[in-house]
């Protein structure tokens, strides 16, 4: 069984300048820290030309070295485009480079495609370390290929190192910004400038927030994970590492030579806890009482409440729903149970499910920031959620039938809401995660005419799994 999976990111660069680096695959450990070596037999590197792959990593990369057949250039379209196959056992990886010119720089696209009956083992061993991290390798190539932060806004990012802020960090380092990650611990393979803090207390980080010549933003996307059993315990570490850390930034703005540029909140659709069948936009109230569950609306609206005050020309509140990117936990979660027959409804599978693509939640944060020609977003709370929810039975379904074996696409196991409990509690995760629903929309986005990239669930899928 064949796998296969496309990826695609923009650099503000020339494709010319790009494929002086492309050109060289003896200069992929460079931007790919999934390779440790693809040296070519000679130069220039044409159609049959031989590679020396090493993988890295301590196990396989000396495994691969020892008894692996060369990897070997398949196509050269010089300025365009690079192919080069690794043999397996009974089939091949194939990795495909592509470069397009668009508006403003170049479309990288990078295409893996695993053959032949070991493909599952040689799926994980080999392509899916290559593709990992597909962001955070272009924002190397764009250093590597001498991009510079050429753009007077720069934007410090609180929770860079998650899966949200290292793809918003990539996109914008990409384009030309400069990007400050804070963090509690620096990485030492990060493209990005790193600046440490707790997250609670000012300190040499607070200087990061002011740069003579240019305009500072800050998009804050700092707090534990949500996946916890929503004990006492736990909500209060959910609540106050939210609050902890936007208190920080909002005392360290008002403590700038100068307002920032924009503040940008992160915050979670599922403030709304359970919704039901309510419709949800921007100007819906909050739930009350007990329907306003303490893991859910008891952290987002005290976490959106603290970005209050902040010393900035515009503050914008991200609501964000569940978000969909080949290379997210949540897809990975999904994908596994619809492969193994688990892909059912879900407590009954009528409960609604806000979702947004991660190029399309990409494209509101850099309208927030003043980033999009044509989009001016007002400040105040934004939705970033698809105009079309979709029910959990629904979507369950559409990935069984991209994903399961064949049979498992119509017999499958549902998930009912006491089996789910009982999983939770295995997992140690909380299980309205998976019954709760919402139908989010904005009504902010419609009216500043913005347009979804990804407006329909089912087409989204198709390129998330491609």
């Amino acid at each position: 069984m064949a796998w296969q999976r496309t990826q695609t990111h923009f650099l503000a660069l020339p494709s010319a300048t790009l494929w002086e680096v492309l050109r060289d695959p003896g200069r992929v450990p460079e931007w790919n820290r999934a390779v440790a070596k693809l040296e070519p037999h000679t130069r220039p590197v044409v159609a049959g030309t031989s590679l020396d792959l090493v993988p890295a990593g301590n196990l396989i990369g000396p495994i691969h070295a020892r008894t692996a057949p060369q990897a070997v250039v398949t196509r050269v379209e010089p300025g365009k485009s690079m192919t080069w196959r690794q043999p397996q056992p009974g089939g091949h990886l194939l990795v495909h480079l592509q470069l397009r010119d668009v508006p403003g720089g170049t479309e990288l696209t990078q295409q893996l495609t695993v053959t032949g009956p070991l493909s599952a083992a040689f799926t994980e061993t080999a392509a899916k370390p290559i593709a990992a991290n597909f962001a955070e390798n272009c924002a190397r190539l764009y250093t590597v290929a001498g991009g510079q932060t050429a753009k007077n806004l720069r934007i410090v990012i609180a929770g860079g190192h998650g899966f949200l802020g290292s793809r918003a960090a990539a996109d914008l380092h990409c384009r030309g910004h400069e990007v400050v990650v804070l963090t509690r611990r620096k990485r030492a393979d990060s493209p990005y400038q790193q600046q440490l803090w707790d997250g609670k207390f000012q300190g040499p980080w607070s200087t990061t927030l002011h740069k003579p010549g240019y305009q500072t933003a800050v998009l804050n996307l700092a707090g534990e994970l949500v996946d916890l059993p929503p004990t006492e315990s736990n909500i209060k570490l959910l609540r106050s590492s939210r609050i902890d850390a936007t208190g920080a930034l909002v005392d360290a703005s008002r403590a700038a030579a100068a307002p920032l540029a924009a503040f940008l909140q992160s915050s979670t659709t599922a403030i709304f806890a359970d919704a039901g069948e309510t419709r949800l936009t921007e100007s819906s109230p909050l739930p009350v009482g007990a329907a306003a569950l303490p893991q859910m609306t008891g952290v987002a609206q005290p976490w959106e409440e603290a970005a209050a005050g902040a010393n900035t020309e515009h503050l914008h509140i991200l609501r964000t729903s569940l978000v969909f990117e080949q290379e997210s936990p949540l897809v990975d979660r999904l994908s596994l149970l619809a492969r193994v027959g688990l892909g059912g409804p879900v407590a009954g599978g009528e409960q609604w499910v806000s979702w947004i693509h991660l190029a399309d939640w990409l494209r509101i944060v850099r309208a927030a920031l003043g980033l999009e020609e044509h989009v001016s977003l007002p400040d105040g709370v934004l939705h970033l959620a698809a105009p079309h929810p979709v029910r959990n039975q629904d979507m369950m379904a559409a990935l069984r039938a991209r994903l399961a074996p064949g049979p498992l696409r119509r017999f499958f196991l549902p998930t009912p809401a006491p089996v789910l409990a009982l999983g939770a509690r295995v997992l140690r995760t909380d299980p309205a995660l998976g019954s709760t629903g919402r139908h989010v929309t904005s009504e902010v986005l419609a009216r500043a005419g913005f347009t979804f990239e990804h407006p329909d669930f089912e087409t989204a899928l198709d390129q998330v799994l491609g």
